[in-house]
């Protein structure tokens, strides 16, 4: 008898989820993950992990992995697999030209990947018809930053939102999106009692509860907020002279542009109080740090750049720029966004982050890679390059690692781009995607915990991913996909990488080639420092800060600290902006406005958070939230389900009451799809309006109706198995043992037991009861003594406990008593915790309630130390202060910038 080898290690790699970049310690068992931690020697996150990183080892199986090369619907080898897209691809060129196929890449795939599409898409096709899902996150940033710095650097590090006295998060719901960092700024604002806090965003979100002063401005109008700031700057003796005067240029055109931008004037524009804004404004003048740390709300915009620059401009004209506390921190929402802005991932960019205007970048990155050719003008951003596919230019696009069918705007549009496109190719982990769904050929690619790379995060911090799991199937690494495909096209020189080191060594060579030398500027991405790794240094790898080089050989936290920029002069530039209000207005037709973003547990379009059932607990179905005057004025009840429409169609998801919102403001997350719930892609609201210059999609404002939907039948529907359900309205749910859906139907279902049977096709032993008390009406299936199937129907919507059931699910045999508190849809006393908070410890709202009332729990450290939540990931605590808030005793408290007194300056 042989005994079983037990093989455990713990490797480190980097979580896959947003721009913050923290490391993980993955334990491994026998080739498999079973647990993850986070990583106490990494510099982003110190140990923690938010509940999404903390739940990576629910992620990794292979149910509805891609395992195989597909054409055209049928299995095939990777030999044929790689001529029809190499032979289709050379066929399209040959008689279109280079400009008639493109690439539309992912924040998801690695450095090493990204440079190799890059180099082959503009170095050898000799296209810059390359762009990439970040264009949705960051692009205006880049632009932002590249105006007023001469260079995409993002001078920042998160050590900054530990130090600084005065933090100011815009359009950043960091407690749920950047949680990591979130609990950072929490125990600043603990070490240090003099730090503020101000939050600005159209609706209170988790993260306000973190601020002295929260600024509801109406959405749309941060140009003309910090436009207002910088003529308050002007007029109350806030500017540091000596700083502009000596490292800045463009001030008195940008003074005179702000000049009518009173407080007044401010205030009326924006929707906020005068005196909200003297505060705000005064404390900017007097405190000598300050962190402005925005994220998509301010990026997914028609005028996003604008933005970012009316930010930068009060950073410079105060001087708190370049040194620890203080700086424009622009997050991005990706692993790896920054990592493919470093390789030139974008359409409008070079690797190494020169530019496709200037002649000597060209000549020199043609030189390096000794290329045939190189792009020399802008390809299409990502809306764009769609568009031109709708109209026959682009007739061959290879997507890779991203689902534009959910995740870009006006999704028809898309749609009607992908069915015209002659050759569609896919490389993904996913084998059923929106997006697949049009792939003519199909690339099974690795995912994370496969993967094994590097990727950089929001403070330029370069991190190995590693590869920590066995490759499934017939499954590549991305960077193998296009190097084979480069080859079959003819340029096989130059693509013969056998691992992943050979490929940063060559971007790291690129990055420092010519830097500074001769007639060359000096350029701000530099890790020559790394050029010479050897394959065993490149896997030991350790997080560090770019620029790496001679400079700076351990990297560098702060890289404007000498003052110097990277523009002809060699200073920053002042940008003269102009506020405007969203492309798209209100009207009679469509009298509300529309803002998407994320909800706590989930990550984009849920392919990978959509496995776990832990994470599927906080918010199980897709929602749009509205407050609760506009719910009364349309005759609606929380839990409604309602048909929003807009231009450019239209969705159908339960209604939420959110008091957090202005009046005539809704709130959508972006999360859904047809697998998870097919009638509630948000994508089908929001128009194709771009920034002019990013081109980054205006995600965060769209106008739309709202109407009740008719409703004859809710059912909440458990199974082992997924089904395939015809309703009106359903979303998918994980729970340990199978799925949960959540329906609801226009007409009544007449015998619910026979329904569910035909709907599940289970040969078992059915039952049925009718509860006319509850009136629910309960359909279960027992098959060899195990509980299969239960369907719950109302004429309202349930909300019987998933873990009830689940529990119920996982058992070998199922008791008479049981069964009959099914059918009744009597939970036991076990199972009435009602909504899951804390998804770490499994705390639900009612027990927190209770703790609060009964117990005397009025605060978060309590109510740890009792029922362990808030104690791990701190996801939850924002939802913990709301909860005590509206449940604890009343308790008189002043926000820091009354109690403290910040004097307020004549105007």
């Amino acid at each position: 008898m042989s005994v079983q080898q037990f093989e455990q290690k713990v490797c480190q790699t980097t979580c896959p989820y947003c721009g913050v970049g923290c490391g993980v310690d993955a334990t491994i068992v026998n080739g498999q993950l079973t647990a993850v931690s986070g990583s106490k020697q990494h510099q982003a996150n110190f140990g923690k992990l938010c509940v999404k990183g903390s739940n990576l080892a629910e992620t990794t199986d292979l149910e509805g992995r891609l395992l195989y090369p597909e054409v055209n619907g049928e299995r095939t080898t990777w030999d044929h697999a790689t001529d029809v897209v190499a032979n289709g691809f050379k066929k399209i060129i040959a008689e279109h030209g280079p400009q008639a196929v493109a690439f539309y890449v992912s924040g998801q795939i690695l450095t090493e990947d990204y440079y190799v599409a890059n180099k082959l898409m503009k170095g050898y096709i000799g296209s810059a018809n390359i762009d990439t899902n970040s264009r949705l996150c960051m692009s205006s940033a880049v632009a932002g930053y590249k105006r007023a710095f001469g260079s995409d650097t993002v001078p920042c590090s998160y050590e900054d939102l530990s130090a600084t006295d005065l933090l100011i998060l815009v359009g950043s719901n960091a407690a749920w999106t950047h949680p990591i960092l979130f609990q950072r700024m929490e125990q600043a604002k603990k070490d240090n009692p003099n730090m503020k806090v101000v939050v600005i965003d159209p609706r209170r979100s988790a993260t306000a509860e973190l601020a002295d002063l929260f600024l509801p401005v109406k959405p749309g109008t941060d140009v003309a907020l910090f436009m207002g700031m910088l003529n308050y700057i002007i007029n109350n003796g806030g500017v540091n002279r000596d700083y502009v005067e000596r490292y800045c240029e463009g001030f008195d055109l940008t003074a005179e542009s702000v000049s009518s931008w009173t407080v007044a004037t401010t205030a009326t524009f924006c929707e906020l109080q005068e005196s909200d804004l003297l505060l705000f404004f005064n404390a900017f003048c007097q405190t000598p740090t300050a962190v402005t740390f925005y994220s998509q709300g301010v990026n997914q915009s028609s005028q996003g750049v604008d933005k970012c620059n009316a930010i930068i401009n009060c950073h410079l004209a105060t001087g708190k720029l370049g040194h620890l506390g203080s700086g424009p921190f622009s997050i991005t929402g990706q692993p790896n966004a920054m990592g493919g802005r470093e390789v030139g991932g974008l359409a409008n960019m070079l690797a190494a982050h020169m530019n496709i205007e200037d002649e000597s970048h060209r000549d020199l990155v043609q030189s390096y890679w000794d290329s045939p050719t190189i792009c020399n003008e802008y390809g299409p951003k990502a809306v764009e390059m769609f568009d031109k596919m709708a109209k026959g230019e682009i007739k061959a696009v290879w997507i890779m690692a991203t689902n534009p069918m959910v995740s870009l705007p006006n999704r028809n549009e898309i749609e009607t781009a992908l069915k015209t496109c002659e050759l569609v190719v896919v490389s993904d982990c996913m084998a059923d995607t929106d997006t697949m769904d049009f792939a003519d050929v199909k690339l099974p690619a690795t995912t994370w915990g496969e993967k094994d790379g590097t990727v950089t995060n929001s403070e330029r911090r370069i991190s190995r991913q590693r590869g920590i799991l066995a490759a499934p199937g017939e499954t590549r690494h991305d960077w193998q996909i296009i190097s084979d495909i480069a080859v079959k096209m003819g340029f096989e020189d130059a693509f013969t990488y056998q691992h992943p080191a050979e490929i940063f060594v060559e971007h790291a060579g690129l990055s420092g080639y010519k830097n500074g030398s001769e007639s060359y500027a000096v350029r701000d991405f530099d890790i020559s420092g790394l050029a010479s790794l050897s394959e065993a240094e490149y896997d030991a790898l350790q997080p560090v800060q770019w620029p790496v080089n001679t400079r700076y050989p351990n990297g560098c936290q702060h890289i404007f600290a000498d003052n110097t920029f990277y523009t002809p002069s060699g200073k920053a530039n002042f940008v003269a902006v102009e506020a405007k209000l969203p492309q798209q207005k209100a009207s009679a037709l469509y009298p509300y406005g529309v803002n998407s973003g994320r909800v706590r547990d989930h990550w984009h379009t849920m392919t990978r958070t959509g496995k776990s059932a832990s994470l599927a607990k906080h918010t199980k179905e897709p929602f749009i939230a509205m407050h609760s005057t506009d719910l009364t004025k349309e005759g609606l009840t929380d839990g409604n389900l309602v048909k929003v429409t807009s231009e450019f169609g239209e969705v159908l998801v339960p209604v939420k009451v959110d008091d957090g919102l202005k009046v005539g403001q809704l709130f959508t997350p972006i999360h859904w799809n047809k697998l998870s719930a097919p009638t509630a892609n948000i994508a089908k609201l929001y128009g194709s309006f771009v920034d002019p210059i990013s081109g980054q999609p205006e995600s965060k404002f769209t106008v739309a109706n709202i109407e009740k939907a008719p409703v004859g039948q809710f059912m909440q529907l458990f199974c082992l198995e997924e089904m395939l359900i015809e309703s009106d309205y359903w979303a998918k749910n994980t729970i340990q043992s199978g799925f949960e859906y959540a329906c609801a139907t226009a007409n009544k279902i007449e015998g619910p037991m026979f329904w569910s049977r035909d709907l599940t096709a289970i040969e078992g032993n059915w039952s049925y009861f009718e509860n006319s008390q509850s009136g629910i009406a309960t359909a279960l299936c027992i098959k060899d003594n195990r509980l299969v199937f239960v369907g719950f129907f109302a004429q309202y919507k349930t909300e019987i406990n998933s873990d009830w059931v689940d529990s119920l699910f996982q058992q070998e045999e199922v008791s008479a008593e049981q069964i009959n508190r099914v059918l009744r849809a009597v939970p036991g006393a076990d199972f009435i915790n009602g909504k899951t908070i804390c998804s770490c410890y499994k705390v639900g709202e009612n027990q927190i309630v209770d703790a609060i009332v009964s117990e005397g729990d009025n605060s978060v450290e309590k109510l740890g130390e009792r029922l362990k939540c808030g104690t791990n990931c701190g996801s939850c605590k924002s939802e913990l202060k709301t909860l005590i808030k509206q449940h604890g005793q009343p308790q008189l408290t002043q926000s820091r910038f009354e109690s403290e007194a910040i004097p307020v300056l004549e105007i």
